[in-house]
């Protein structure tokens, strides 16, 4: 039997904030920052509280958007319609207790940004990898074709405002776009609007999609599924909050890698497949000599282009991208000109710099990444060694690498174990602590990481705090190397403290 869906998720009325007050806990954060300002744009009064201040509160305090800095208070405004809170904040903060004792209604952010797919047009990249990329560049390339979407994106992007093909600008992970779509196939409906959809807490079970896309489904955030059956039975129920083929509900998901069986059975919607194989609907093929991409469509090529960001993970990410924007009815040529102009968003295999050591002798370059899944690891890993071959010219690959959570670390500890195989030196300092319990905490530690890598014959060591990382990595590079730190949490600071740390070189996006 089908999968049934609820008929008022089919056909939601628009969300209507005009002149409403919106208080929003933890309104600095990436996501949280561009939904207030798409919020305001369609009317709502925005304010909101933060724990410290930073370039993206000054940046909405410069529009207009009061920010407090002490959430301990429970002080909300003396109007407030309702209240949006980021998937960090608890039931027990002060200002959701205030809100609930003042019967204020509450929203988190995804719940929040589902609403805003009401009554438009709305596009959610899932996948267990590769949603912020895969949306960053369908935003960029559906505003490089005219179509002028709005996009939320879990990462910032200095192509984001104006397109690939113009200007870079300043870096953000929002962009507001049009009520309705003012050119291509679908133009005159409602505006699209494009946005990373998050499996943590089944957070996309809030979306309102017309359009979705699925590139991977694996093992992860155990700590909330138990199991990988959840996991697919959770993208599973995703998909079936897209609307029937006949509305215009069209689900793209991985030849492989995705259990696309299990999850697209019965559904309603039109169902597409991509892949490498030459057995998927979208077939990629991508000539890693030159990072050329070709994207067909049955027999029929409908687009080709050259990837700045090197990875077979990345042609994926773009072919998904490109197949997209094609179904919402962008020229293809104007995309094929977006995606070879992308030039990566922050801590995505971003290039950071070069520190040079001695100047006769070369430089050692660095790269911040924020991968923290095995499967990630592995492909970023792979495909920056590729890129740079360091091993030609006598380098190493010395990777940093911090843990996020002790809960997946203790999970995927065997996965983790074996995706260093590209690096030749592995450092991995103090698992990153976030919401597990300290019982969690106790049965999994970053040595652990570290045994089980030298088991294998991988040159790691444990260390900790970062400045020691920083210090060793002062002594142990030498010209030729490449440094690339990885994970979610703050590890990016060492990538950053050791450039500092001497004479460097500013980098760009990933391959610059």
């Amino acid at each position: 039997m089908p999968p049934s869906v609820p008929a008022d998720r089919r056909q939601p009325p628009p969300f209507d904030v005009k002149g409403k007050h919106v208080y929003m806990v933890g309104i600095g954060g990436c996501g949280m920052s561009g939904l207030a300002r798409l919020l305001a744009s369609r009317g709502a009064i925005v304010c909101g509280s933060d724990t410290s201040r930073s370039d993206v509160t000054s940046e909405l305090a410069s529009e207009g958007v009061e920010i407090g800095f002490d959430q301990q208070r429970g002080v909300l405004p003396e109007r407030c319609d309702f209240v949006v809170h980021s998937a960090a904040i608890k039931p027990a903060h002060p200002e959701l207790i205030a809100a609930v004792e003042r019967g204020v209604a509450t929203l988190s952010y995804a719940e929040a940004l589902g609403r805003c797919m009401m009554g438009r047009t709305g596009v959610s990249v899932a996948g267990t990898h590769g949603k912020s990329t895969t949306t960053a560049m369908l935003g960029i390339a559906l505003t490089d074709a005219g179509l002028d979407p709005s996009v939320i994106v879990g990462a910032v992007s200095s192509q984001l405002a104006a397109g690939a093909c113009s200007a870079p600008q300043r870096a953000i992970g929002f962009r507001i776009g049009a009520e309705r779509v003012p050119d291509g196939g679908l133009q005159g409906r409602p505006g699209i609007l494009v946005a990373e959809a998050c499996e943590f807490n089944r957070s996309f079970h809030h979306h309102f999609p017309t359009v979705a896309s699925i590139s991977s489904v694996e093992a992860d955030h155990l700590d909330v599924y138990g199991t990988l059956d959840a996991v697919v039975e959770s993208f599973r129920e995703f998909a079936m909050l897209l609307p029937p083929a006949e509305e215009g509900g069209l689900l793209l998901i991985a030849d492989e890698g995705a259990h696309r069986r299990e999850i697209t059975a019965g559904l309603r919607c039109k169902v597409q497949t991509i892949g490498f194989s030459p057995a998927a609907d979208w077939v990629v093929w991508l000539d890693s000599s030159t990072g050329q991409v070709t994207l067909s469509r049955g027999r029929e090529a409908v687009a080709q282009w050259t990837n700045r960001v090197p990875g077979a993970h990345n042609a994926m990410n773009a072919a998904t991208a490109c197949a997209i924007a094609i179904s919402l009815g962008a020229d293809p040529r104007k995309v094929e000109r977006s995606l070879s102009e992308f030039r990566g968003i922050d801590r995505r295999m971003q290039f950071l710099g070069e520190k040079r050591f001695d100047r006769q002798a070369g430089t050692v370059r660095v790269y911040d990444d924020y991968g923290h899944h095995p499967t990630e690891v592995e492909a970023t890993l792979r495909a920056i060694r590729d890129h740079e071959r360091p091993q030609e010219r006598g380098g190493r690959l010395v990777c940093v690498f911090q843990p996020h959570q002790h809960s997946r670390t203790r999970f995927l500890l065997e996965e983790f174990a074996s995706a260093f195989g590209q690096a030749d030196i592995v450092i991995v300092p103090h698992i990153y602590f976030v919401r597990d319990s300290e019982v969690e905490k106790s049965r999994v530690s970053s040595q652990d990481l570290v045994d089980r890598l030298r088991s294998r014959g991988v040159h790691a060591m444990h260390l900790y705090p970062f400045d020691a990382i920083v210090e060793h990595l002062q002594n142990l590079c030498k010209p030729d190397d490449l440094v690339i730190v990885m994970g979610a949490g703050p590890v990016y600071q060492i990538a950053h403290g050791f450039l500092g740390s001497g004479p460097a070189v500013s980098g760009g996006g990933a391959g610059a």
